[in-house]
């Protein structure tokens, strides 16, 4: 590792009717969901020191601290549990340290509007604490054939209800066009290739329009030409439409007004 410093990875903690789960299959499989599919919440929560992180939710929007907002991880605080030794995983180098029982995590926002610094605490330093999320896992790929298939003759479901407790936060080295809306960046590298299926405006103009600078983009790999010239769908249209006339209304109405 780089700098000398472990890896520590946050193991999720879920929850089905209020149980832990004690199968291995399905406890794998529902930690390695992507965390679109768990609310936000990742099963796996790699961490070090001075890594970019991004919170995963509404903390406290009127500090700036909302889903999507950049920060630095430094500190995590959390319990020693027997839990934790359980955990070996290829992805992660050998020496890495699985924790289980996180408190809360000491995340620096350097936008944060907090003015004062918290007790005993560095100034723009926010103790980011476990979050709680429910959310629905189809058990039915884990189940035997026959099985499955009896489920589904029955219309009885194979979807499970999942409670997971984890910190709201994801690693920040890179994100999609949809987190970074809002952002002003430093220095970007964004990929232009893009997905199968129609393109849609946003997925051009907002990561290209994310830093100040031209000097502050690199563009990663080749691009088809026409993915700049994608044109705003019949309803962007409409939309825009809507907002001019709303605009021209208010200057009518407000004319007199300094």
């Amino acid at each position: 590792m780089e700098m000398g410093l472990s890896p520590i990875v946050c193991i999720a903690q879920d929850y089905i009717q209020g149980k832990t789960v004690d199968d291995l299959r399905l406890r794998q499989a529902i930690l390695e969901l992507p965390d679109n599919k768990t609310e936000h919440l990742p099963g796996y929560l790699p961490l070090v020191p001075g890594m970019p992180v991004l919170l995963t939710e509404n903390v406290a929007t009127e500090l700036g601290l909302s889903n999507g907002t950049r920060g630095i991880f430094r500190q995590l605080v959390y319990n020693e549990s027997p839990e934790d030794v359980r955990y070996q995983d290829k992805n992660f180098p050998l020496n890495t340290k699985f924790i289980t029982q996180p408190k809360y995590a000491l995340v620096e926002f350097p936008g944060c509007k907090l003015n004062n610094k918290l007790a005993e605490l560095q100034s723009k330093i926010v103790p980011i604490a476990i979050s709680e999320q429910t959310f629905l896992f189809d058990a039915k790929e884990l189940l035997p054939e026959n099985v499955a298939k009896a489920a589904k003759i029955n219309k009885k479901t194979t979807k499970l209800t999942v409670k997971r407790k984890a910190l709201p936060l994801i690693p920040a080295y890179s994100m999609t066009t949809h987190k970074s809306q809002g952002q002003t960046l430093g220095k970007i590298i964004v990929d232009l290739v893009m997905p199968p299926g129609p393109i849609e405006l946003a997925s051009v103009d907002v990561p290209l329009s994310r830093v100040k600078r031209l000097d502050d983009l690199l563009i990663i790999r080749p691009f088809e030409f026409g993915t700049l010239q994608v044109k705003p769908s019949t309803a962007q249209i409409e939309e825009l439409k809507r907002l001019d006339k709303i605009a021209q209304s208010t200057r009518t109405r407000f004319q007199f007004i300094v």
